[in-house]
């Protein structure tokens, strides 16, 4: 599955910091829950990116 195919699969996203000083994104999709942690610099980089495709979306919905 590439980031252009359309999937039925549902699935919950969770963001917070650990109390390790990282930051978790936390995804459950029914039976299955991925824990993903990153450091703080790291999920700065992640909002970035975020941010910019964001950005992209806009240009081609437009």
């Amino acid at each position: 599955m590439g980031i252009n195919d359309e999937s039925n699969i549902e699935a919950s996203l969770q963001i917070g910091p650990t109390d390790l000083g990282q930051v978790r994104l936390f995804i459950d999709a029914g039976q299955f829950e991925v824990p993903m942690d990153f450091t703080p610099e790291e999920a700065e980089e992640i909002a970035e990116d975020i941010l910019a495709a964001a950005k992209a979306a806009r240009a081609v919905k437009g």
